[in-house]
């Protein structure tokens, strides 16, 4: 049976002018047209799948047969052979020495970060104040992500240097992905800009690693457990292009995940009231006016639900693997080299797994409705040994955020000021200027 083909596929440059055009709708609209459906990134084709079922298998239960595909091949030579893009034996053993810095006790002294990144981010607004609230959350995920990984007075440079940088490397880096090979090479601003990012950041960044290694002192950060992790079959360290690439890949994915689902967040509390005051009644009755803890994070179950349902409806846009060996998915056989999609924002937008998609509703994720949803229908960090290794690090600090913030304050919208959605990687709002009104 012959795949069928997305409409709207330009000669020579394919799919990529309609995607990059119309991002969300067009991948949303290929379920209309089967569970796999042909997508031409330029002259390269690969095979886009639609539904939940056929997602595990490829993230979970036949992820054996894949690896990470041709988009990240694309960010290889930019952001080298982190976690997120390395393969095979060497990904497996990058994990191994990394995991540890994601325990739940280190996970716990990162959280004292958070709740002071985000007190002190509050304690500088004033009452009436017009906030742009997207602003702000960029800058607490830089700030907390950047403490947990440098905690030196050269890593403050480091961390001046991702706040600089770090969004353009993102926004352009997704362009890039999904362009033909020859666009990087036009003297284009985007492209000026994004050498120039990777090219700072590359240079303070391992500055900070010689910086290291020649004081050689443990300081509880990150950086200091990514030198100092051994292999435990070979007793290797990390060479200094091994440490910049992790650490390269640790910041881009731990800052716009976050950074998104917070200003999300506060946007969606905004437009729903009953949910606010749901979340104002949850907070104050567990935090009884102390800020939060960490150990407060299992008891905000409402907060987390109104987390998931951001996940849900703000996701990254696509990922790509890329098949290892012949596979058969939904009858279709998949030869070893094609190149699969996934989109997430597709997956979680499918009324099959969520009627009335389009709605936001926290009660999604009540504990005696989520269960049903079906495996690979709710991927926010991915899924199988490829599961992002911050999850619950990113869980944490936007509960934490999130409860820092109603404590003291309701966020209300600016009049006249609608927020758009700007479509790059992931859902960027236009702008969010939001008032900030103290609670009473």
């Amino acid at each position: 049976m012959a795949v069928p083909v997305a409409p709207s596929r330009w000669p020579l440059l394919g799919h990529t002018p309609s995607m990059l055009r119309r991002r969300f709708a067009f991948t949303d609209s290929l379920r209309e047209h089967g569970e796999i459906v042909r997508v031409d990134l330029g002259p390269m084709p690969t095979f886009f799948v639609t539904n939940p079922e056929l997602t595990h298998r490829v993230l979970v239960t036949e992820g054996a047969s894949f690896r990470k595909g041709a988009m990240f091949d694309k960010f290889r030579p930019y952001l080298g052979n982190g976690l997120v893009l390395s393969n095979g034996p060497f990904h497996r053993s990058q994990r191994r020495l990394i995991q540890p810095a994601f325990h739940r006790d280190r996970i716990a002294r990162y959280a004292e970060t958070m709740v002071r990144a985000a007190t002190e981010l509050t304690g500088s607004w004033q009452p009436g104040e017009i906030r742009e609230i997207d602003k702000d959350m960029q800058g607490l995920a830089v700030t907390v992500v950047g403490e947990a990984l440098f905690s030196t007075e050269m890593g403050k440079r480091a961390i001046d240097e991702v706040r600089r940088s770090i969004f353009v490397v993102i926004k352009q880096g997704m362009i890039r992905a999904l362009s033909p090979s020859f666009v990087e090479k036009l003297p284009v601003p985007g492209n000026r800009a994004f050498d120039g990012a990777i090219e700072r950041m590359r240079a303070i960044v391992l500055e900070v690693i010689e910086s290291w290694r020649t004081d050689g002192v443990d300081h509880g950060d990150v950086l200091s457990m990514l030198l100092l992790a051994q292999d435990e079959d070979t007793g290797a360290t990390m060479t200094d292009q091994q440490t910049y690439d992790e650490v390269l890949t640790l910041l881009t994915a731990g800052i716009e995940t976050t950074a998104l689902a917070l200003s999300w967040i506060f946007h969606e509390i905004a437009r729903n009231p009953e949910v606010a005051q749901r979340l104002y009644a949850e907070i104050d009755t567990v935090l009884a006016g102390r800020p939060v803890g960490v150990a407060d994070v299992p008891k905000l179950t409402y907060t987390l639900q109104v987390v998931n349902e951001v996940l849900r409806m703000y996701p990254i846009w696509i990922l790509m693997r890329r098949a290892t060996a012949d596979v058969e998915l939904g009858g279709e056989h998949i030869p070893a080299g094609t190149e699969v999609i996934i989109s997430p924002h597709a997956l979680h937008f499918d009324p099959r797994s969520y009627p009335d998609p389009g709605r936001f509703d926290p009660d999604r994720w009540d504990p005696g409705r989520a269960g049903d949803l079906p495996k690979g229908a709710f991927i926010p960090f991915g899924a199988g040994t490829r599961q992002c290794v911050g999850n619950v690090f990113a869980q944490t600090e936007i509960i934490i955020t999130v409860a820092t913030v109603l404590t003291n304050w309701r966020l209300v919208p600016v009049p006249e000021q609608p927020v758009r959605v700007k479509f790059t990687s992931a859902a960027y709002p236009s702008r969010l200027p939001m008032t900030a009104v103290p609670r009473t």
